[in-house]
This record gives structure tokens, C-alpha cells and sequence, in this order.
């Protein structure tokens, strides 16, 4: 197999003097040529149209090299030059096709993960298989749309430590800890931390979306939390904490909430808190409004807060 005669004339005028009308219907021509003969070509043949379309798309306009990406994007033997310049291409246009379907080698995937832009991250994400090294790289650097499709992806092979740093963003995010909660893949003591700090809502909804096999291994996760909750908090001072509460409560110096979670309260220890305080209990709605607030706030920020006060107050180190 060679390039027929009638464009190898053509090809040097062309790269050399061509408008980039002329150069764009070349790699049409070309690209055509390659793909209707692609499942029986050799790699001698690969290695030419290599060659042939690289020549082209130094030259070429972004609009031409988006339509070759996508056609050559799903070919398991696509020039592979090519297909390394296509996917490191800034323009998401041209690179995203190329990403998320070709072959591509997995250190060439890592390097542009490590290196280009939240949409490329996106593109790879996406891929039919994503390697544990590669995920870990996806996971940290990606924003909340990667990782939330990395955790969707169940062809991602996810490692223990980008599980345990979606775990932690799941924190801050709903639909990414109903994604990560899932996996089938996720190792049963991250699986009991997510399902800790998950809403009551992403709880139900994990229960409602899971096969009835894994609805019971959920229930049994859940009830085991809230006895390790309720057995880790049974050795507090419960009475010294809620005097503490009450006086600094009274003085407008510090919430409740804040004091809860800094300490590693549960909801049920707040709730009881709360409604210890002397004077008319909070209403129903103050309680969701209040639960909502604890919820939100986060164990290291409480605890920041607790300290920025203790400094202020003269008692920090």
C-alpha cells in the first residue's frame, strides 16, 4: 500500500504554498484514505500516514484538526504521532476527542493530567480505563466536575488514597459523595467514614439506588457508626462540656455549633445540648436550621475558630 500518485504531487505544494482551504481538504483526502483502509493496514503502512498527516497539521487550522480528531479518535491503530499531538493541543476542541477514545500511552495521559487544563482533565476522566497512577493525579489536581466524573467513571481504577481524597471532598459535596458511595470498589472503612459524614439525604439516597444485598451491608455500616459515635462519646464529660457550653453561651463568646464540632460531636450530642439549655426549647425548625449549620461546618475550621478565641481570650499557647 502507498499514498496514491495523485497526491503525492500534490502533498509538498501543498504544505509549502497551499491556502489553508488547499491544506484542509489535503488531510481530508488523506485522512479518508487512511481510515477506509485502517483494519488491514500494517505498521509500515501506520508509519507513513504518520509521516504524511503530521506534515499537514503543523500548518492546519484549528476547525480542520477538531474534525480529525474525531475521526480518528475511536481507530485502535491511529497514527500515533499524530494522535500525541492532537492530545496535547490547548484547544479542548481538538484535544478532548483524542482523550477521552484513543490509544494513548499512559505517561503521556499522566503528563497532560499533570499539565493542562481542567477540561483536558475532564476529557481524560472520561476514558473507557483510567489507571490507578493516573486517577491519583486526576483526583488531586482536578476541580468538583473531575472529580466528581472520575468517581462516576467505573472503569477508573481508583487507589486507596484518591478514594480517601474523595472521601474528604465528599465532605463539602453531595452529589460527589452519592457518586463515591456507588463504587462498588470503595474499601469498607472509607465507605463507613463516607457514610459518617454524609447527609441524612445522601444516606436515603444511597439506600434507595443500592442492589437490596448492598442496601443490608449499608444498614450495618450505618448502625455500626452510630454505635462507635455513641461509644466514643459515652466517655466525655458530658456535664462539665455542657456547663462549659452554657457559660461561654452566655457571654456571646463562642456558639454552640462551633464548640460541638471542634470537640467531634455527633448531631444527637448537639441536639441533646441544645435542648438542655435553660429557657424554652428551640423550636423544631431552629433545630434544622441549627442541624443544617453544624452540618455545613467543618471539624478543622471549628477547631481554628476555638483557637483564634482561646488566643484572643489569652488562654491559647
Amino acid at each position: 500500500m502507498s499514498v496514491p500518485a495523485s497526491l503525492l504531487p500534490q502533498l509538498e505544494a501543498v504544505v509549502q504554498h497551499g491556502s489553508a482551504e488547499k491544506r484542509a481538504e489535503t488531510l481530508r483526502r488523506i485522512t479518508t484514505l487512511f481510515l477506509d483502509g485502517a483494519p488491514s493496514f500494517h505498521a509500515e503502512h501506520i508509519a507513513l500516514f504518520d509521516d504524511v498527516i503530521g506534515c499537514l497539521i503543523d500548518e492546519i487550522e484549528a476547525k480542520a484538526l477538531a474534525e480529525l480528531a474525531c475521526r480518528i479518535a475511536p481507530v485502535v491503530n491511529a497514527p500515533a504521532s499524530v494522535v500525541s499531538t492532537l492530545a496535547q493541543s490547548d484547544d479542548i476542541a481538538v484535544a478532548g476527542p483524542i482523550l477521552k477514545q484513543a490509544r494513548i500511552a499512559d505517561h503521556d495521559l499522566m503528563y497532560i493530567a499533570e499539565n493542562k487544563s481542567q477540561t483536558h482533565l475532564l476529557a481524560i476522566s472520561a476514558r473507557q480505563r483510567v489507571s490507578e497512577a493516573l486517577s491519583d493525579i486526576l483526583v488531586a489536581r482536578g476541580d468538583r466536575e473531575v472529580a466528581r466524573s472520575i468517581a462516576n467513571n467505573r472503569h477508573a481504577e481508583l487507589s486507596d488514597n484518591a478514594f480517601t481524597t474523595l472521601v474528604k471532598r465528599a465532605e463539602e459535596d453531595s452529589v460527589l459523595a452519592e457518586k463515591v458511595g456507588m463504587r462498588t470498589d470503595i474499601p469498607p472503612r472509607l465507605f463507613g467514614q463516607l457514610l459518617m459524614r454524609a447527609s441524612e439525604v445522601v444516606q436515603k439516597r444511597l439506600l434507595a439506588k443500592a442492589k437490596p444485598e448492598t442496601q443490608t451491608d449499608i444498614r450495618r455500616v450505618l448502625a455500626q457508626v452510630t454505635d462507635e459515635v455513641a461509644a466514643k462519646a459515652a466517655p466525655r464529660n458530658y456535664a462539665a462540656t455542657l456547663a462549659a457550653v452554657r457559660a461561654l453561651h452566655s457571654q456571646h463568646k463562642l456558639k454552640v455549633l462551633i464548640l460541638a464540632r471542634a470537640n467531634g460531636f455527633g448531631w444527637s450530642t448537639v441536639k441533646a445540648i441544645l435542648n438542655a439549655r435553660p429557657g424554652a426549647k428551640p423550636s423544631p425548625h431552629a433545630l434544622d436550621v441549627a442541624r443544617d449549620n453544624f452540618e455545613r461546618l467543618t471539624v478543622t475550621t471549628a477547631q481554628r475558630v476555638v483557637r483564634f478565641w482561646q488566643v484572643r481570650q489569652g488562654t491559647g499557647d
